[in-house]
């Protein structure tokens, strides 16, 4: 063992935490050879948006609740699509169980996470009928400011505010933010806001020509945006799961 480890000056590794953006896949059913067209379809659509991606299975609306699943099955598909399923959210007990022995992550659902609230809320209500000390609110995080466009190829990135370009976003460039991201030009590449879930986000731009524009997981490539605000001056943001376009004068 070397004098460095030994006097334990240098750590092997140190855990930090992390916000990473994923996808959901909503699974409402589950057939072998229709999930892996249905997979391919979505991704001949924006393959660039979709390569590589952390994905988490979502069992929230899964109707087939007596039915095991088959998780290698549909981890294998994804995997040679260069998908990568990381974890399963909500499910029964015994989708959750067969989802463990496959070695993915269990995350709680919606109807899980509100019950742990609610648990969570009795327990402080009882044992801690003190009102907690008033803290400062948090501050904004700063948006990142690019002056020149991004180029085909690039990748910009604020992971923790908004994103404001005072240039155009090329064909083949990525954009993304954890709030808004605000383009003082043409739009021509990708746009990804609330990466981390923020919902409220919001994604304008000078002209829209995109090539995919995605809010918090929720996406639309060109070929759905064309009919709508197409080289025009537009703000888009989430309505109840679907992504709405509408001029900024209108907005």
């Amino acid at each position: 063992m070397s004098d460095t480890a030994t006097s334990g000056v240098q750590q092997v590794f140190q855990l930090k935490s992390a916000s990473v953006s994923m996808t959901a896949l909503e699974l409402y059913y589950f057939d072998s050879d229709e999930f892996e067209e249905t997979l391919k379809d979505k991704i001949s659509q924006a393959p660039g948006f979709f390569r590589d991606i952390p994905l988490i299975i979502s069992l929230e609306k899964y109707e087939g609740l007596n039915s095991e699943l088959d998780f290698f099955k549909i981890i294998g598909t994804c995997r040679h699509n260069k998908i990568h399923v990381v974890g399963v959210r909500g499910g029964n007990d015994d989708q959750r169980r067969l989802a463990r022995g496959a070695a993915l992550a269990l995350m709680p659902g919606g109807g899980q996470r509100d019950r742990a609230h609610e648990a969570q809320a009795t327990v402080e209500k009882t044992e801690s009928p003190a009102a907690p000390a008033p803290q400062a609110a948090p501050e904004a995080a700063p948006a990142k400011i690019i002056n020149q466009p991004v180029r085909s190829g690039q990748q910009i990135h604020a992971p923790e505010g908004d994103l404001i370009i005072l240039a155009p976003v090329q064909a083949g460039a990525e954009v993304l933010a954890a709030g808004n991201i605000h383009v003082y030009g043409p739009l021509r590449g990708r746009a990804l806001a609330g990466i981390h879930g923020a919902e409220s986000a919001r994604i304008f731009c000078q002209s829209l020509e995109a090539e995919l524009v995605s809010i918090a997981g929720h996406y639309k490539i060109s070929e759905d945006l064309q009919d709508n605000g197409w080289k025009s001056a537009v703000q888009i943001q989430l309505r109840d799961e679907l992504l709405v376009v509408a001029p900024l004068d209108k907005a």
